[in-house]
């Protein structure tokens, strides 16, 4: 027997040390719930799952963002519904307007409604709008265009068919921001356009356009062609080029520079929706509503005023090509709230999916850690009952001495 070292007590300490150990662990999983409190649980653990947690909590905040955009699609489709009735009654108006029984008098009383109709879409397009943001007025920041970059928006400038049999033909040259048009013939006002869209990647700031053997009756004509094309495309501006030169046989020549008063305006309004948890562009949903004012319907000043029923018969036609239009947006903006619908419902079932195996990697199983505890409980009683023990096997020295 030996006193100096009591290798049994020193034994049993070392146990219960241990077990203290782990019975603490054991509480700290069992009282936070989580199995990874710290990279020293498991490391390779607590990477996989933190990059799950940036997952689901990126992805939950998308299907909040696409929300938010199904309730933009909303307010700005019940604002058209309200459009399309406006617009119904018009055209009601107007097939009233158009039967010759209507006196003059008649025809301006029925011309007080449309008015006040038309003022209404106007205010309607004016003021819809969702979180500060304007839906139906186009382009709420008035991006200016100055040379041929279009900025994202679509921007129409064609070829243009001419009554003479000729045409213009419109190119861009390569990184100079110029606009091309040579004339083979006259034009003549109100000629139609039709065709290509300018797209050129053009930074230069000031863009031109050349026009060959253009005199100044023809620059005049072609200012009729663009303000009707600017009104059909809801551009808010003007046509206003003059040739450089006077309209003598001499100038076949003239070149109008589009500088800080010669510009046009976008004319839709672009929503980018973020739909994912990473930065790429697949995750991104456009939204896009057209201007929806009168002009851009092109009722602003729609006529069925007048002596015969003529004004009121051509306002029929303009009412129901300005109900298709809004048909055609509602629909589009339907499409796309459908789309954000399945598109929240693909990400709340990834969010759920993605959840899951983040808990089996981090969460803890109680009933598992709750076996550990007990069996660790009773191995520390049982160690600082064996220390007790142990510590007492040195009295038996105290009576070999007496």
């Amino acid at each position: 027997m030996v006193v100096q070292h009591n290798l049994t007590a020193m034994n049993s300490n070392r146990m219960l040390g241990v077990t203290t150990s782990a019975q603490a662990k054991s509480t700290e999983k069992l009282s936070s719930g989580y199995k990874i409190n710290r990279a020293a649980d498991d490391a390779a653990g607590l990477s996989i799952s933190e990059k799950m947690r940036k997952q689901t909590r990126g992805l939950t905040q998308a299907s909040a963002n696409a929300q938010d955009g199904i309730s933009a699609v909303q307010t700005a489709e019940g604002a058209l519904t309200e459009v399309h009735d406006m617009l119904q009654r018009m055209n009601e108006l107007a097939v009233k307007a158009a039967n010759g029984t209507n006196s003059e008098d008649d025809r301006n009383y029925i011309q007080d409604e449309i008015d006040q109709l038309v003022t209404e879409i106007d205010r309607v397009a004016e003021t819809t709008k969702f979180n500060e943001t304007y839906l139906l007025k186009g382009d709420a920041n008035k991006t200016k265009i100055t040379d041929t970059v279009y900025n994202n928006y679509d921007i129409s400038l064609v070829e243009a068919e001419m009554a003479a049999g000729g045409k213009i033909d419109v190119t861009t040259t390569a990184n100079a921001g110029e606009i091309k048009l040579s004339f083979t013939s006259g034009i003549v006002a109100g000629d139609k356009w039709n065709g290509k869209t300018v797209t050129s990647g053009s930074t230069a700031k000031e863009g031109q356009i050349t026009l060959t053997d253009a005199r100044t009756e023809e620059v005049a004509a072609m200012n009729e062609v663009l303000n009707k094309y600017y009104e059909e495309m809801g551009i808010k501006t003007k046509a206003n080029f003059t040739a450089n030169t006077s309209a003598t046989p001499a100038a076949v020549d003239a070149t109008q520079t589009l500088g800080s008063k010669d510009f046009v305006y976008a004319n839709s309004q672009s929503l980018n929706l973020h739909v994912g948890a990473d930065s790429t562009s697949n995750n991104k949903i456009n939204m896009k509503i057209d201007f929806m004012g009168a002009k851009s319907l092109h009722i602003d000043g729609l006529q069925v005023a007048g002596k015969t029923s003529a004004p009121a018969t051509r306002a029929i036609d303009t009412i129901t090509e300005a109900i298709q239009k809004v048909s055609t947006q509602r629909s589009a903006l339907g499409a796309i709230q459908n789309r954000l619908e399945h598109t929240i419902n693909n990400l709340d079932n990834v969010v759920e999916n993605t959840t899951s195996a983040e808990s089996a990697i981090r969460d803890t199983d109680m009933a598992t850690e709750m076996v550990k505890y007990s069996n660790n409980n009773i191995l520390a009683q049982a160690g600082q009952s064996m220390l007790a023990q142990a510590n007492q096997t040195n009295q038996c020295v105290l009576a070999l001495i007496g």
